[in-house]
């Protein structure tokens, strides 16, 4: 949902959605609400992030949740990802956004999957430090994670239930049922 009729400026938006009560993500010069999640949604993304916080501990890597935006760019777009991880010294100082993840996560939802699969990670393929971006899917047991190759070629892992999951950009490996614990799936 657009919530302006007239185009902003990137430093317009940051300054405009630092007194907001929602969320925005800002894409040439149009900015969207982020609406709120389902509670598999929700429960999916704390899980991975209570995972890695422990395993990033003292290695200079930060978690961030779905309230860090991360800019592909000091302009834009900015996007709310569900979660990201930065290694990145060039991140210690941000205030407003990041723009050096090496993970970003996303977690699937009816509304957004069109677009998380391919404008937004479109965007995200375009950041430099970016190694591994993880589509989850809160409706069935299924992760898929697009890892950058030697090549600088995007490559497909498919995890399912009873996989382990791996992370080799953070060199993190869970079983894939910890993403998915608490989670109630539909009948």
């Amino acid at each position: 949902m657009v919530a302006h009729f007239q185009k902003l400026t990137p430093q317009a938006y940051l300054n405009w959605e630092q007194e907001q009560e929602l969320r925005y993500e800002y894409v040439n010069g149009d900015v969207f609400a982020m609406t709120g999640g389902t509670i598999s949604h929700g429960t999916i993304a704390l899980n991975l992030a209570t995972a890695l916080k422990p395993h990033l501990r003292g290695s200079g890597c930060r978690v961030f949740n779905s309230d860090v935006k991360v800019g592909i760019t000091g302009n834009g777009p900015f996007h709310y990802p569900d979660l990201s991880v930065s290694c990145d010294e060039r991140d210690r100082p941000a205030t407003q956004f990041i723009e050096h993840p090496c993970l970003i996560v996303e977690v699937l939802s009816p509304a957004t999957e069109a677009y998380d699969r391919g404008g937004k990670f479109a965007h995200y393929r375009t950041i430099k430090t970016l190694q591994e971006y993880v589509l989850v899917d809160a409706d069935r047991i299924s992760v898929e994670c697009f890892r950058l190759n030697a090549a600088d070629k995007w490559e497909l892992t498919h995890y399912l239930d009873g996989d382990e999951l791996e992370l080799a950009s953070i060199t993190f490996r869970c079983p894939i049922a910890l993403l998915y614990e608490d989670v109630q799936f539909q009948s």
